[in-house]
C-alpha cells in the first residue's frame, strides 16, 4: 500500500507552478484525496485561516509549497515582506499541523538558505557555515527556519516533519514576468520578444559569471512525492540535477533555443547574486531513490516550446 492510501493530503501552493506538478504526480500515483487551499479562501499568514483549513480538510499529510518568491530584483525590493510572509506561513502551518494531529509535514525550503560562499557542491552539512547571499537572505532564512522548527518538533513532540532543499526550478507553466520571474523564464521571454521585435541587443544583470544548477519542475515533483512516501528522517535533503552552468552560458543556450542571434550585454552595475550554486544530491538518492531525469538542454527546449504556445496566458 502506498503511503497516502486512504489519506487526505493538503498541498499548499498546489495551484501554483511547482504545486500543480506535485498534485498531478500524486494523482498519477493513486492519491485520490487531495485538498488544495486557495489564497482567496485561506490566507496562510492568518492563524485563524490555518485553523479553519485544518478543520475543513482534516489532512493526514501536509506538503507545504506555498511561498512568496521572486528573482534578485523582487528580493531586493521586498526583503521585509519576503521574510515575514514566508516565515509566518511555515511556522503557523507546522504548529497547527502538530496540534491537529497531522501524520506528516513536508517542508520545502530553498537553496537560498545556504551560506553565500558555500563550497561546491553544497552539502547539507554546510547549511550553518555562514550567512546567505545578501540579496535573498531574508527569504532564505525565513524558509530555513522550517528546518529548525521541524527538528525541534521532532525532538520534543515526536512530530514527523521533513525538510527538502530544491535548487532553482524551471519548466512549462513557470512565471515569465520580467519583474518577478526567475532567471530562466525571464531570459526566455527577453530573447523571444527581442527576436520578434527585431531588437539586436538585450541587457542582463551582472557579469554572467555566477553559476547555477536548475531542476526541471517535473523532476522536483517526483522528488517531493518520493520523499513524502519514503523518507521520515530529521536530516535536510538537497534536490538537484547535478548540472552546473554559468549564467553567461545559460543565456547563450536560451538564445540558441529561441533563435535570438543578437548581442547580450551585461549590466555590471547590477548584482550577480551568489557566486556559485550546485548541490551534492547523494543524500536524496540514498534516502529515497531520487535522481533527476531531465537534462538542462532538453528541459529548456520544452520550456521554450511551452512559452511560445502559451505566452498570451503567461
Amino acid at each position: 500500500m502506498r503511503r497516502w492510501t486512504n489519506r487526505r493530503i493538503v498541498v499548499t501552493g498546489g495551484a501554483g507552478f511547482l504545486g500543480s506538478y506535485v498534485v498531478r504526480k500524486l494523482r498519477e500515483d493513486g492519491c485520490q484525496d487531495i485538498f488544495v487551499p486557495r489564497s482567496r479562501d485561506y490566507d496562510l499568514r492568518d492563524h485563524d485561516a490555518i485553523i479553519r483549513l485544518y478543520r475543513d480538510a482534516g489532512p493526514s499529510i501536509v506538503i507545504h509549497l506555498a511561498a512568496v518568491v521572486g528573482g534578485i530584483g523582487a528580493n531586493r525590493s521586498n526583503p521585509g515582506r519576503f521574510f515575514y510572509d514566508n516565515a509566518i506561513m511555515g511556522i503557523q502551518l507546522m504548529e497547527y499541523a502538530r496540534q491537529f494531529g497531522v501524520e506528516k509535514f513536508v517542508a520545502v525550503g530553498t537553496v537560498c538558505a545556504y551560506p553565500k560562499l558555500t563550497p561546491v557542491p553544497f552539502k547539507e552539512t554546510n547549511l550553518w557555515d555562514g550567512y546567505p547571499e545578501e540579496t535573498n537572505a531574508p527569504y532564505g532564512l525565513a524558509k530555513k527556519m522550517m528546518l529548525v522548527q521541524a527538528q525541534a518538533y521532532r525532538e520534543q513532540y515526536g512530530f514527523n516533519a521533513i525538510y527538502l532543499i530544491p535548487v532553482n526550478l524551471y519548466g512549462p507553466g513557470d512565471n515569465f514576468d520580467l519583474e518577478t520571474g526567475h532567471v530562466i523564464p525571464a531570459l526566455i521571454r527577453k530573447c523571444v520578444e527581442a527576436k520578434e521585435n527585431g531588437w539586436r541587443r538585450i541587457s542582463l544583470w551582472g557579469d554572467g559569471s555566477p553559476t547555477r544548477e536548475f531542476l526541471y519542475a517535473l523532476d522536483a515533483a517526483e522528488a517531493i512525492v518520493l520523499a513524502t512516501e519514503r523518507y521520515d528522517g530529521d536530516l535536510p535533503v538537497n534536490l538537484g540535477s547535478k548540472e552546473e552552468i554559468s549564467i553567461r552560458n545559460l543565456a547563450k543556450l536560451i538564445a540558441t533555443e529561441t533563435g535570438f542571434d543578437g548581442e547580450i550585454e551585461w549590466d555590471t552595475t547590477k548584482p550577480n547574486g551568489q557566486p556559485r550554486r550546485s548541490l551534492d544530491t547523494s543524500r536524496a538518492k540514498d534516502l529515497f531513490g531520487f535522481e533527476a531525469a531531465h537534462r538542462l538542454e532538453d528541459g529548456i527546449r520544452k520550456t521554450v516550446a511551452w512559452f511560445l504556445s502559451n505566452r498570451q496566458k503567461s
